[in-house]
């Protein structure tokens, strides 16, 4: 039995939700973190759609790996696929990743990468788009924007520059980010909700329905697991 590797790039950074013996920083060439998918239940909604951020094809991405012991990974593997896997728009894939560390070990690591043929995958928005959809919108777990706000300082944190997500910020309103982490949601950020509400919405409105015949990846992972 060997260890098993898991890459974060976004919130698995700063909450895994599962044991780890070892957490390094490290780097995925060949993808790229990017708000490319659309949320309609946890920050945004059917009518009103947000976005998330997904590992998409091309360019670099820093993130952090996790090495869980092989006694655990049957039970962190399960742990991740029904949080990453619940409406098909990740895929799990095993990829090398780059350990940061003074021996820049490369370990094979599994990580959940887009789906690019789902309905919620929305590729390469421009940039004031994103910012748009990101500041209008809210779902079951808070705002949008709290969301581009705290992860932007979680990043700060481990040393992380994301270049693209801070012209997002920018574009969405940079002063609305004083203060870093705020808890659940800021109160700058719903005056701001509250008024980009009333504007038209940038994405189509979403067809629940379209998304279900993704949900077949995570069966698939199961039975070839179990």
């Amino acid at each position: 039995m060997t260890d098993l590797w898991i890459f974060g790039y976004g919130s698995l950074m700063w909450r895994p939700g599962f044991a780890y013996v070892e957490a390094v920083r490290a780097r995925l060439t060949g993808y790229r973190r990017c708000f490319c998918l659309y949320t309609t239940n946890h920050r945004g909604t059917p009518a009103r759609p947000g976005l998330v951020l997904g590992l998409d094809r091309g360019g670099v991405c820093d993130g952090v790996a996790y090495r869980v012991e092989p006694q655990l990974a049957r039970a962190t593997v399960d742990y991740l696929r029904v949080r990453e896997q619940a409406n098909g728009v990740y895929r799990e894939a095993h990829l090398p990743v780059t350990l940061q560390d003074e021996h820049k070990r490369e370990v094979l690591a599994q990580a959940y990468i887009v789906e690019r043929a789902h309905p919620g995958y929305v590729g390469a928005l421009p940039l004031i788009q994103q910012a748009r959809l990101i500041r209008g919108a809210r779902g079951k777990s808070g705002n949008n924007l709290d969301y581009l706000i705290n992860t932007l300082a979680h990043l700060d944190t481990l040393g992380i520059d994301e270049p693209e997500l801070r012209r997002v910020m920018t574009l969405a309103g940079p002063h609305f980010a004083r203060g870093g982490m705020e808890g659940l949601a800021s109160p700058r950020v719903a005056a701001l909700l509250n008024v980009c509400r009333a504007l038209p919405c940038d994405a189509p409105v979403s067809r629940p329905g379209s998304r279900r015949r993704f949900i077949y990846r995570r069966q698939i992972a199961e039975w070839h697991s179990g």
